[in-house]
């Protein structure tokens, strides 16, 4: 009995990739938002950087680059991964000193929460299956690091909920770090790849921090 892996291969979509363009920008916008004592130079340095790097990216896709379209993409997600872990230390190095008011600190332990989940989420999109492109060649989604429910499904079930040719997008890819972000851990995707479950456990252990030590801190002085 062949297999989606045996399917004959079918014409497939692009994934669209402004939903990943939108989450980059987001999180500039999150840092803009920042108190300046949790920001490294003027606050208008990070976000520009990130649009800087955020045109060659647009170029190079849509010229058909994709080796330095790649290149371009993990530079980016080092560049907001670096901003997120420096702002988390600034943030736990002001909580003795209290240069940060109890309101901002909520507000700022909240936007590192969330800005957590977007850049996670930009790096299992960006690695998963050899990334976004390496995806679109394939007729279905049949491998990879993590072990989507469609994967597990059959064809008369796929074909039944409309999912035939279905592979993952960056939402796919944003769900799992959000639940990863809120439970810890997977809801319903196991981990296959020892990369993603590092990834993973740094992601989880990032989102503890900002819980239950900032958060909790900051509502205690309150």
């Amino acid at each position: 009995m062949p297999t989606r892996a045996d399917a004959a291969p079918e014409s497939q979509d692009a994934e669209p990739r402004w939903p990943a363009f939108v989450a980059i920008l987001a999180v500039g916008g999150l840092y803009a938002a920042l108190p300046e004592v949790l920001t490294i130079g003027p606050r208008w340095l990070f976000p520009s950087v990130v649009v800087a790097l955020l045109i060659p990216n647009i170029v190079s896709h849509h010229t058909g680059s994709h080796r330095l379209n790649t290149l371009v993409g993990f530079t980016v997600n080092g560049v907001l991964t670096a901003q997120l872990i420096i702002t988390l230390v600034l943030l736990v190095i002001a909580l003795p000193t209290r240069r940060v008011t109890p309101v901002a600190l909520l507000h700022s332990a909240a936007s590192l929460w969330a800005t957590n989940i977007l850049v996670f989420a930009l790096w299992y999109w960006r690695l998963d299956a050899g990334g976004p492109h390496q995806r679109d060649q394939r007729a279905a989604h049949s491998e990879g690091a993590f072990l989507f429910p469609q994967m597990i499904m059959s064809e008369a079930e796929l074909r039944q909920t409309g999912q035939r040719r279905w592979s993952p997008n960056f939402v796919d890819y944003l769900f799992l770090a959000f639940t990863t972000n809120t439970a810890l851990s997977p809801a319903d995707t196991p981990v296959l790849a020892r990369w993603a479950k590092a990834l993973m456990m740094m992601q989880s252990l990032l989102s503890l921090l900002i819980i239950v030590l900032l958060a909790a801190r900051a509502i205690n002085i309150l």
